[in-house]
């Protein structure tokens, strides 16, 4: 490059560290990377050229410590310090230490962050600056009372917002009176605990409205541009769950206005390098500035796919002193096809999407392609930590046009399996098959409202699946015996003196253990399951990777069959049936159900308990308030009754499956 820049840290981990790597690497930058101890093994400290311990496995005693980041960098020559996303990268005292340092920090000036830092501060600058934003209060009284009267002021449905917040961390809608002040504390606490400020500002709630973000750029020399936008609207909990660009909502003239209002954003801050201008629009099109999101974003890289660009490298360049290029300067460019993004987590929808953690026994991703992108920071074999975030990697997609890019999105989808910790993948198949994303008239509360259409059915009997689970697991066996046997008396084909005896094996499906017997060998069978009265004859079977390819009473078919150790699933018509390989003999009630104790799903800490011993309790009454991996959880009681001991205070950190509470 040219410019004084040979070596950059990278003051995160996980995904976005990875992705910034790949950058330093192409233009010949050394990179270092910090980690905790919990990421010791990380991707991203294997990937880097160097790496630095700084602290203990909580943010707060590594990735969040400025001072140990800063004296990182300098004890090993890096000149600059990218911050990624999350963590540090919109905290303006960090901004100002490492400029202070004598170091280059790779985003926007304090000043600008600082001003952006507070959503109350930044409206009331908006609104100065002619761009739209939400009726609301954004004062510094944070009386209850004065708040509820504010509330009553503006008039419900209303939303409280932490002040300091982002992410979907601190937000709640609240649609009477009656609501506010349970809401209020409960928004105060976790914006207390997540930011390190209780502040909340109020604004009216807009009804069914759509999340549409521009990406900017600013350099040094007062140029701000804008690089088109990304549609968030498919969102649960204000988490956002896909995006795409263009946005199948925006005319061309609302387009040119809500760009217009995002450069005119950025000029109010004098913005220099990357940031979000994010809006909500209401269903008639009128659209009102929400906040300014002084960093890189998750889904960047749907605008780098439609535009051609690399945004961490531009990201470098400004930082470094370089105008925009003249290309940009000209104008937006025009986009070329459409992208989408979905984001791959470790989490159980049918539990509340509780987050996941643990060993990744298998992890199966789709091959990088002209038309597929994957930006991962794991590989099977990680651990998910429950320190931090759980995205296990970004899908992103690229066709012509969106119909197209729907379908790779669906392909590249087939194509992942995660064994270990639950994943959403089955829920991001279902979305992005629902009619109301197809049809591109997704509003931000839609999947909450509607959530049980988007989630998983629970999978019943489907005799295909199962022929194809069988079929998997005797060719999965055969080639084992193939490779280590040289002996024809070893094939496992159940050849006997007197003929091929069956084979007998047995898959667990939830509750239900299946019984079958095969007859046959390398890939021609005659299965028979139990419960059936006729066989199943299957020819010609083969398997391809995951692709098992047969033929089932003359009807040719092809599957994907997953498998890591006993665990196998089976897609089918868009559905995953899950089967463990299940031991011939079993003993004892595997079924039995618990239901007389309240234990912690995972670890975390408790951070409000809400009964006492002797309280009698309905079923669904909460009970506990957890956090863990930086949002609440609600523990409530599994049934009617009367509680016997509270084995937990506000304050402890509890590990997973601990008892908390029992009952009588």
């Amino acid at each position: 490059m040219s410019f004084p820049i040979d070596s950059v840290l990278i003051a995160n981990r996980g995904e976005i560290a990875c992705r910034i790597i790949r950058t330093l690497r192409r233009l010949g930058l050394r990179s270092v990377a910090v980690y905790s101890t919990a990421d010791a093994d990380a991707q991203h400290v294997r990937l880097a050229d160097v790496a630095v311990p700084i602290g203990g496995p909580r943010p707060q005693d590594s990735y969040l410590r400025g001072d140990a980041i800063i004296a990182a960098a300098q004890a090993c020559g890096a000149q600059a310090i990218h911050p990624g996303y999350g963590f540090l990268s919109e905290n303006a005292d960090f901004a100002e230490a490492v400029t202070q340092a004598g170091l280059i920090y790779i985003g926007p000036s304090a000043a600008s962050t600082r001003r952006m830092g507070s959503k109350a501060g930044a409206k009331t600058l908006m609104a100065a600056h002619g761009v739209p934003v939400v009726p609301g209060y954004t004062g510094e009284d944070q009386d209850a009372a004065s708040l509820a009267r504010e509330a009553a002021r503006i008039g419900y449905p209303l939303m409280i917002k932490a002040a300091y917040g982002g992410g979907g961390k601190g937000m709640r809608i609240v649609r009477s009176a009656d609501e506010f002040a349970a809401a209020l504390a409960s928004c105060q606490r976790e914006a207390q605990g997540a930011f390190g400020n209780a502040r909340v500002l109020v604004e009216r709630y807009i009804e069914h409205p759509r999340h549409i973000e521009f990406q900017i750029f600013g350099d040094q020399h007062g140029h701000v541009v804008h690089l088109n936008e990304r549609e968030c609207s498919a969102q649960r909990r204000y988490q956002k769950v896909m995006e795409e660009t263009p946005s199948p909502f925006l005319t061309p003239e609302l387009r040119t206005r809500m760009g217009a209002a995002a450069i005119a954003a950025g000029k109010a801050l004098d913005y220099c390098n990357a940031g979000t201008v994010e809006f909500i629009v209401d269903p008639q099109g009128e659209f009102y500035f929400m906040e300014l999101n002084a960093r890189l974003q998750v889904e960047h890289p749907i605008t780098e796919w439609t535009l051609g660009l690399d945004l961490v490298e531009l990201q470098l360049r400004i930082a470094a002193g370089e105008p925009l290029p003249d290309a940009l300067l000209a104008g937006t460019p025009a986009q070329n096809g459409h992208a989408i993004e979905l984001r791959l987590y470790a989490e159980d929808p049918a539990q509340g999407f509780l987050p996941g953690s643990g060993r990744l026994e298998h992890l199966a991703l789709p091959a990088p392609s002209p038309h597929v992108r994957v930006d991962s920071g794991v590989i099977e074999g990680d651990t998910v930590s429950i320190f931090y975030d759980p995205m296990l990697a970004k899908l992103i997609v690229w066709d012509q046009d969106r119909p197209r890019a729907l379908a790779r999105m669906a392909e590249a989808l087939a194509a992942c399996h995660v064994h270990g910790p639950k994943s959403n993948v089955a829920f991001l198949e279902r979305l992005i098959a629902h009619p109301a994303v197809r049809e591109g008239r997704i509003d931000t509360g839609y999947l909450d409202r509607a959530l049980d259409e988007f989630l998983p059915a629970t999978t019943s009997f489907d005799t295909t699946a199962v022929l194809a689970a069988a079929v998997a697991t005797l060719l999965h066996a055969e080639s084992a015996a193939a490779r280590t046997e040289t002996s024809p008396w070893a094939t496992p084909d159940a050849w006997r003196l007197q003929g091929a005896a069956p084979r007998e094996l047995y898959l667990q499906q939830g509750d239900a253990r299946l019984r079958i017997q095969a007859r046959g060998y390398g890939g021609d069978y005659a299965l028979h399951v139990e419960g059936h009265a006729a066989a199943f004859v299957v020819a010609g079977a083969r398997r391809d990777g995951d692709v098992l390819s047969l033929r089932l009473d003359q009807r040719a078919l092809r599957l994907r069959v997953h498998q890591a150790g006993d665990a196998l699933e089976v897609q089918r018509d868009g559905t995953r049936h899950a089967f463990v390989l299940a031991p011939a003999h079993v003993s004892g009630d595997v079924g039995a159900v618990h239901d007389d104790a309240v234990r912690a799903p995972m670890p975390g800490r408790i951070v409000l308990v809400q009964t006492e011993v002797g309280q009698t309790v309905a079923a669904g009454t909460v009970l506990l308030v957890m956090e863990a991996m930086k949002m609440e959880l609600s523990l409530r009681a599994p049934r009617a009754g009367i509680v016997a001991t509270v084995q937990a205070v506000a304050g402890d950190f509890v590990e997973a499956d601990s008892v908390l509470i029992r009952f009588e």
